[in-house]
């Protein structure tokens, strides 16, 4: 079988993914509306756990970070002044790592989210967060349509521990597990929903690289 061309290639982007030490990590709404409530995702805490491996990386890489937090007012499931809205304390924010606020599934829509990236002459970007159809898919996309090169973790294998070294010479791809809310394929053929961070096989969005799989 001839193997296909995908689309981030037809775009003239590597097939491979970006690596983490040449990126800027964006963290997509990982909030605690996802642990609790009508909002709660099976598997979050191992997801969460994936994130702040990747997040504990980036930090020993020194490279960007940014979070994301989606604001949809008082009372709502996504009330950033609640408990329920508040990025989870396994992700939290350190010192000096910036918070961009947001109304929309897309992150960079009405926030200075380019503005930031671009003063940090960021191109590449790896997206990691909650829920890979809403947010993750539409940040992804709005980073492409805006010249970044986003990479979508993978999300559908346990991996080891992630190397902390400044000198890292791994990819994204060894960076996270999780479970997605993209339908995609079981073993029996039919569709199945899973929740997670990462894009996995769903990630083949126009520009986006095809979920990076975990290294060994």
């Amino acid at each position: 079988m001839t193997a296909s061309t995908s689309l981030r290639q037809l775009s003239g982007l590597p097939a491979a993914p970006s690596r983490l030490s040449e990126s800027a990590l964006i963290l997509v709404d990982a909030q605690n509306t996802y642990r609790t409530g009508v909002m709660q995702l099976s598997g979050v805490e191992p997801a969460l756990d994936a994130c702040a491996s990747l997040l504990a990386r980036a930090r020993a890489l020194k490279v960007p970070v940014i979070h994301i937090q989606h604001d949809a007012g008082p009372g709502t499931p996504y009330d950033i002044r609640a408990e329920i809205g508040a990025i989870a304390d396994k992700v939290a924010p350190a010192e000096g790592e910036p918070v961009v606020v947001k109304n929309y599934p897309n992150s960079f829509l009405n926030t200075d989210l380019d503005a930031r990236l671009k003063a940090l002459g960021v191109k590449n970007l790896v997206v990691v967060g909650f829920m890979t159809h809403m947010c993750v898919n539409s940040t992804t996309r709005g980073a492409f349509n805006l010249g970044f090169a986003p990479t979508v973790v993978a999300s559908d294998r346990t991996t080891g521990a992630a190397p902390t070294s400044a000198s890292d010479t791994s990819t994204a791809s060894g960076a996270t597990r999780g479970e997605s809310h993209f339908a995609r394929r079981d073993g029996s053929g039919r569709a199945s929903r899973r929740r997670c961070i990462g894009g996995g096989r769903a990630a083949r969005g126009r520009g986006w690289s095809r979920g990076a799989r975990p290294s060994p």
